[in-house]
This record gives C-alpha cells, structure tokens and sequence, in this order.
C-alpha cells in the first residue's frame, strides 16, 4: 500500500507527500542552501547524500521546520501550506529523528516513547486517550518491548536509538525524517535499522526522508537520492541515474568507482585511494603479489 490509511499490525499511518520549493538558508549573512526543491512521496525513501558542508543536513531540518529559512515554500498534500499550520499541527504530519539526542536520566524507555505523543496531549494536560494503544505499537515496530520498563540510560547506542525511532512512530504521522540515524551504530543495528526504514515505506506507505554518509546504504534503501554539493541539488531520481562515477568524483572530489553487485543487482561504489589497491603496496615494499 503506497498511501491512505494503512492498518497492517495495528498502526493507524496515514502517508503523505511532503514537498518543498525556493529553499534557501543562511548563517551569518551567508547562504548555505540554495534554491532547493525536494519532494517526499507516500511509500517512497528519499535519501539526501553529499560530502561533509553540503547542506544536506540543514536542509532536511528545514523542511522540518527546526531550522529558520530565508526563503522557502512547503506544502503537505500538495494543498496544505506548510509554514501556516501551528508547531502542534505539523507535528502531526511530520517527525524528526534528530543526529545526537542526549540520554536522558531517571526515564523508561516507555517514557521517552510517549514522549512523540506530545501533537495529541490538549492543552492544560488533557488526556491523550490514544497514547497507550500507539506506545505499544511503536515498541512492537522497532522491536523494543521487552526493554520498556528499563532505564533508558541503561541502554546501548543502538537501542536508544531504536526507542527514539519509536517515539517518531508513536507521533503516528505519514512522514518520516532521518538526520544520519545511523552514526554511532555498529554494523548490525545498521543494517536493522535501515531495514525497518525500508519496512515502514513498503509496508506502512510513509514517506521517508534520511540523510545517509554511506553512498551504498543508500544505494540499497532509496528509491530516490538527492546528490548535494555545497548547498546545492546536483542531482536527483534513482540511485542507478545519480551515482555516477564521473558525478561522484567530481563532487567527493576523489575518484569513485561505481559497478553493479551480482548478487543483488545494486548500485556498489568504491572509493580510490592511493594506498587502494596490493599491487601499488607490493612495489613499495620491493615484492610481487
């Protein structure tokens, strides 16, 4: 299912298309992202690569919404004015999973789940009648409901990370956005991580935008990729369109290499350094591999 409501396991998501035109951010008088356009479809994962500087950080929080724009116009639906809806009415269509959260002290990790929650509490601390059903959903999603009552700084790196990703789910919202989600994380919460990523647009029709350092990551999970390169969109459509070999040494500024891997047909690269391969490190060293 790629849009609409979706009620497979028990989740109550609702995709929707995020869309954002004439981005454009400044530091200190200084632009930093310019002109960006970028649009996020149901059932769709758009992962935003570039090199260290290239706004593709900033320009994902400023779609949404936690990073002032100098210029900028965002849509949801197509028909729904972005910037005119109020912090608590945006938050019901769109979630932030933010790079370095800090480990909070003295809470469960079914506390910091019903934290995503916080669209939904009414003012002078209404109820939230549908809070318990979407915690226990967002737990079961990222497989963490075993660890509920335990001290959330207790946990590993990637498990706090799994219960942060459950708080954006708990906010049931029909887009999804990944700031580097997976820094810090060893190679299996990786992999897992990125799978459920994958899961949730396939699965659940959500719309999910990640910003990724990995280009072969993003090369498995994406159906579209959006290249960057000092502030700027250089490229965007699918992974095989995008990552070129001459597109990516001209912007990482080192030469990449780009082939197909044969047992899953997706797009590899491989960076060349000058220490990259046995034959330059044998003739250093006077001897033939």
């Amino acid at each position: 299912m790629r849009s609409g409501e979706e009620t497979a396991g028990g989740l109550r998501l609702r995709g929707h298309q995020l869309s954002a035109t004439g981005v454009t951010v400044s530091y200190d008088g200084t632009d930093v992202v310019h002109d960006a356009a970028i649009a996020l479809r149901p059932g769709e994962v758009t992962v935003l690569v570039g090199p260290n500087g290239s706004g593709k950080s900033t320009l994902l929080r400023t779609i949404a919404r936690l990073q002032p724009a100098r210029r900028a116009e965002i849509g949801i639906d197509g028909d729904t004015d972005g910037l005119a809806l109020s912090a608590r009415e945006f938050a019901r269509y769109v979630a932030l999973l933010t790079q370095g959260r800090p480990t909070p002290s003295g809470l469960t990790v079914r506390d910091l789940v019903e934290f995503g929650r916080y669209p939904y509490r009414g003012r002078f601390g209404r109820p939230d009648p549908d809070a318990p059903a979407a915690v226990e959903r967002a737990l079961a999603l990222t497989g963490v409901t075993d660890l509920a009552e335990r001290g959330a700084d207790h946990l590993s790196g990637g498990q706090l990370q799994r219960v942060w990703l459950a708080s954006c789910l708990a906010q049931e919202t029909g887009v999804l956005l990944l700031d580097e989600p997976t820094t810090y994380l060893d190679l299996r919460y990786q992999i897992e991580l990125l799978d459920l990523v994958r899961d949730l647009a396939d699965d659940h029709g959500i719309a999910v935008g990640v910003v990724l350092h990995d280009l072969d990551q993003a090369a498995a999970i994406a159906d579209r990729i959006t290249l960057l390169e000092a502030g700027r969109i250089v490229a965007d459509g699918r992974p095989e369109e995008v990552l070129t070999p001459e597109r990516l040494t001209a912007v990482y500024g080192i030469r990449i290499d780009v082939d197909t891997d044969p047992h899953t047909g997706r797009i590899r690269t491989r960076p060349i350094g000058r220490h990259h391969t046995r034959s330059d490190r044998s003739e250093r060293l006077g001897t033939t591999s």
